[in-house]
């Protein structure tokens, strides 16, 4: 099926993830703990750890450092205790945020986002006050210039729920997460390498934001992205 243009705002998110690369490797360290902690050290059984690891791999994080913090998390090693809080908010326009912490000091980070939302420009709301304007999916985005119809057969053979080409040409894969991995792996070796690949909060729909609004927004965004316990942030906009 067609979609909107997804491309611009993938490439642009990346860009800005590139200028914060020195912050991943705090990010990934704690997804790794939680992950390893909650389904166990074996990435082969724990399909969380093994993305993770994916993740730490691919921000050039040393085997070494993974394993140490896999064996922090499974009790080989002293380490700090993280858990996981999910908030949920507005940002300009109504526009839905979602964003996701792991904190060892859950009133400092309460504090921190309830802070960033009023200071600019959003409200922090309760527990499902967005949470339904988005699903919980897998997600591969391939560059424009991949063989469409192929990947479409290859995907939906390896159990993909959708395929969604944009306007650009960029082609978006959507599978349950319990499927993410075996269809990563399947298009991967039908030749297909995404740009994007994670288990994500996907925005059912978007509402566009431009001009000042766009700016405040991404400045939203940008500053909530910035808290130290800040995993990853969701949100509905076209920017």
């Amino acid at each position: 099926m067609a979609g909107h243009s997804k491309w611009a705002n993938i490439q642009h998110r990346k860009g800005r993830q590139d200028e914060k690369r020195q912050r991943i490797w705090t990010r990934v360290v704690r997804e790794i703990m939680v992950a390893a902690r909650t389904g166990g050290g074996d990435p082969t059984a724990n399909p969380r750890l093994r993305l993770a690891i994916d993740k730490a791999k691919a921000a050039n994080m040393p085997a070494d450092t993974i394993k140490r913090n896999i064996d922090k998390a499974t009790g080989n090693l002293d380490g700090v205790q993280y858990e996981e809080i999910r908030y949920e908010g507005y940002g300009i326009g109504g526009a839905a945020i979602i964003v996701d912490t792991m904190t060892d000091n859950r009133v400092r980070t309460v504090a921190d986002v309830r802070h960033v939302f009023s200071k600019y420009g959003g409200n922090l709301g309760t527990e499902g006050s967005v949470a339904f304007q988005f699903k919980h999916c897998g997600q591969l985005i391939f560059a424009p210039g991949a063989d469409e119809e192929k990947l479409m057969e290859a995907a939906l053979e390896a159990g993909a729920d959708d395929v969604i080409t944009d306007e650009e040409g960029a082609v978006e894969v959507l599978t349950e997460p319990g499927v993410f991995e075996a269809v990563k792996q399947a298009l991967e070796a039908a030749g297909f390498t995404p740009e994007v690949a994670e288990v994500t909060m996907r925005a059912e729909n978007t509402i566009e934001l431009s001009g000042d609004d766009g700016e405040r927004m991404q400045k939203l965004l940008d500053m909530i992205e910035d808290l130290d316990d800040v995993q990853d942030v969701y949100h509905n906009a076209e920017l």
